[in-house]
């Protein structure tokens, strides 16, 4: 019953750290308003409930999900509690292609930046295949190349930073992960993704199981290892890149997410994608109530808020890899 009940646990918070997200911010909205402020436009709170903060709300959620579960792929491939979508550099790339575009092409819609940081994702990925391959996308390979490219892909965006200083807020903005100004058309081009991509992820479980035990197991237990990481992988960077073209270079939910889940479930992943997924969606919404609180009226980036989180989890995390207790 432990598993269960945790995964009702992790909901309840959601709901909860979503009603506080709904009133809190420089203009507080009564608890009591906010059901007329979803029905009725004659509401006097029914702009910034529904037209601001609602699909904040909803992005932080789902990019939450795509985010934890991306990390709880490719933390079960690569065999690291350590490895995440922005260690392996999916997240760096994802930044470098946004920063060209606010960098170098300063008059181009806005639209074009999310599109450019899945694009850039995406070739980060292919990238990490074409230079692992020889090594047959070992976990090993995948860890050390990903590493390095995101090394890369992160003096590329300084580079960019340096010497265009036009547009730098902006920028720093995007790369520090941000759901200020977050609408419904980061709603809709999320959801149909999320929506579509997280039953399938799910529908894994069974050969993420079978990846956890390695690979000599796994060959023979009939899994063709090269082939079904390679599309597991291309499913973990739809998840990240998708996730990050809406709300900019997030880091550590990716990372956090999944290990909260794994010291609560364990590492059967039937239970440790759903779980990973509501603790991602909480760390998102906490990151962004924090952040829109602790210096009213200024808002603090929910990227900002969840590496505060976050660093220290991490600390104690390589504390435990040292001594050998990190499973």
């Amino acid at each position: 019953m432990k598993k269960p009940i945790a995964i009702i646990a992790a909901f309840s918070v959601m709901i909860v750290l979503i009603v506080v997200s709904v009133c809190v911010g420089a203009v507080s909205v009564p608890l009591h308003e906010i059901g007329p402020s979803l029905l009725y436009k004659s509401s006097p709170s029914y702009f910034i409930v529904h037209e601001v903060r609602l699909p904040r709300i909803i992005v932080a959620v789902l990019a939450g999900f795509g985010l934890a579960v991306g990390g709880v792929i490719l933390q079960g491939l690569v065999r690291n509690p350590l490895a995440s979508p922005d260690v392996i550099g999916i997240t760096k790339g994802a930044g470098l292609a946004a920063a060209a575009v606010i960098f170098l092409f300063p008059k181009a819609p806005g639209y074009t930046i999310p599109v450019a940081a899945f694009a850039g994702a995406l070739a980060a990925f292919f990238i990490l295949i074409l230079l692992s391959r020889r090594l047959t996308l070992s976990p090993a390979a995948l860890a050390l190349v990903g590493v390095a490219m995101g090394a890369v892909f992160q003096a590329g965006t300084q580079y960019l930073i340096v010497t265009n200083p036009t547009n730098i807020n902006m920028a720093l903005l995007w790369l520090s992960g941000s759901l200020w100004s977050r609408g419904w058309r980061e709603v809709f081009s999320l959801l149909p993704w999320i929506a579509v991509l997280l039953p399938v992820a799910w529908g894994c479980f069974a050969k993420l199981n079978v990846f956890m035990l390695g690979d000599e197991s796994a060959v023979s237990l009939g899994l063709n290892i090269v082939r079904e990481r390679f599309w597991l992988l291309l499913l973990a960077v739809a998840l990240a890149g998708i996730s990050v073209s809406a709300v900019g270079a997030i880091g550590f939910v990716g990372l956090i997410a999944p290990h909260i889940a794994r010291s609560i479930v364990g590492s059967r992943h039937q239970w440790l994608i759903p779980l990973a997924a509501l603790i991602g969606a909480d760390l998102m919404l906490l990151g962004d109530c924090l952040g829109r609180t602790v210096i009213i009226p200024r808002e603090v980036p929910v990227g900002i808020m969840t590496a505060i989180i976050g660093a220290p989890y991490f600390v104690y995390l390589l504390r435990k890899a040292r001594t050998g207790n990190l499973r």
